[in-house]
């Protein structure tokens, strides 16, 4: 089969370095793709968002399969303009199922209203009655929302009211996160673990995959403004087997249900982002699609085919296929351009000394360019190693990154140190 993969960041690389495994898959080509990806498929020019152009390109090349990962594409109703005009299957949820994303007013309506533990919130679109509440009704620190997507950085968690309310004007007044961006929500803060799970799901089924820890904080001790994510760890070893019953049963199968109920089923990947309170877990946010960076943690542990869970997926066949993964450790650590996430300087050289030494590095930001690959985005590239133990995953994957250099190259130092706290290493 011939099979597209949208995207152009490091989630996209990693995807395609599962799907190039395939015996089922003939050719695959990345739009618009990176220079990692240009490495192993064939980029396509044309940017994620543009539904027409990507529609004529599946029609004139014959694309058999598309996987549409990106949450803009998604939100912008690329499955609904791939399956509707070029009759093309899709991994990814139709644009009403990934307003579970896109919207986060939507979710957590979806989530009050049908039982699922989360954080208690207020939504408002005035700036004055926003700011009204803060001074009467709210306890600090708070968490400050953006409605729409906003490139993992619409989350402030405000430690006072001056912080709230310069979060409320930016998203209100000063359109930090475009004009579509003019609602918010003011939410609990809650206290705990993090724990990201990415699931498969086909619209009846779910199936979790092996847990996650994000770094999203741009520097070490999570300090400084949210990123895309810095590095991430797998297994997370705060969700027990315990929590993950509890999980499955009070949010991922009622999550399903719900969006059913609603005649919007969600097929593709779902992703939860929970908080592991001391009052059990709760929803901090729902994303309709594979997390980045935690793709690049999780899929080097994946042993089935990921094209044969896609598939099964796109036939609501997800309950007759079984899913394995490594019972190993995976850690990645992103490596960033200083200056990453406001301004920072791109085009310069990426060079490896000691390639072959580790398991999987994956582009983010970059691009070929005489066959040399160079830094073109904020979050550049990543490296992934596994091992059998956490602590050991840790240190294979900081010693490869004495191996690859670029000028402003940043990364944190503590990827995997909460982790290794909990285990009391």
């Amino acid at each position: 089969m011939k099979v597209l993969v949208v995207g152009k960041g490091g989630r996209e690389h990693a995807i395609a370095c599962a799907l190039k495994k395939s015996e089922k898959i003939s050719k695959l080509y990345c739009a618009p793709g990176n220079g990692g990806t240009e490495q192993i498929a064939t980029n396509v020019n044309i940017s994620e968002l543009n539904n027409e152009e990507m529609v004529e390109f599946i029609l004139k090349e014959n694309i058999n399969f598309v996987i549409v990962t990106p949450d803009n594409p998604l939100a912008n109703g690329m499955v609904d303009a791939i399956e509707g005009f070029a009759k093309v299957p899709c991994f990814g949820p139709s644009k009403e199922a990934a307003k579970i994303e896109s919207s986060k007013i939507f979710a957590k309506k979806l989530m009050t209203e049908n039982n699922i533990p989360t954080a208690k919130y207020e939504a408002f679109e005035s700036y004055d009655k926003a700011m009204e509440y803060l001074k009467i009704e709210n306890k600090y620190p708070t968490v400050i929302k953006a409605d729409g997507l906003a490139l993992g950085k619409g989350v402030t968690i405000a430690q006072n009211f001056e912080q709230a309310s310069e979060a409320v004007y930016d998203i209100l007044k000063n359109n930090k996160f475009g004009k579509n961006n003019k609602k918010i929500l003011i939410e609990e803060y809650l206290e705990g673990v993090e724990a990201s799970v990415l699931c498969f799901c086909d619209g009846n089924t779910i199936k979790p995959m092996i847990s996650c820890m994000d770094h999203k904080r741009i520097f070490d001790g999570d300090k400084g403004p949210n990123t895309g994510g810095m590095g991430a760890i797998a297994p997370n070893p705060a969700y027990t087997e315990e929590i993950a019953k509890i999980c499955e049963n009070e949010i991922y199968k009622k999550t399903v249900e719900a969006m059913k109920k609603r005649k919007t089923p969600f097929s593709g990947c779902l992703y939860v982002g929970l908080m592991l309170t001391k009052n059990g877990p709760k929803v901090v946010e729902y994303n309709c699609r594979f997390g980045d960076p935690e793709t690049q943690a999780i899929l080097p542990l994946l042993k089935t085919d990921l094209f044969s869970i896609m598939m099964a997926i796109k036939n609501k066949e997800l309950e007759k296929i079984n899913i394995e993964f490594e019972e190993k450790c995976c850690t990645n650590i992103m490596l960033a351009s200083k200056g990453y996430p406001e301004k920072y300087e791109k085009g310069f050289e990426i060079t490896f000394n000691k390639q072959n030494e580790y398991e999987y590095i994956y582009s983010s930001g970059t691009t070929l360019k005489n066959n040399k690959l160079i830094t073109n985005g904020g979050r550049v590239l990543s490296v992934s190693c596994i091992a059998n133990t956490m602590k050991e995953s840790i240190e294979k994957a900081y010693e490869a990154v004495k191996s690859i250099q670029f000028e402003n190259m940043y990364y944190r130092k503590d990827i995997g140190k909460k982790a290794l706290e909990i285990l009391n290493l």
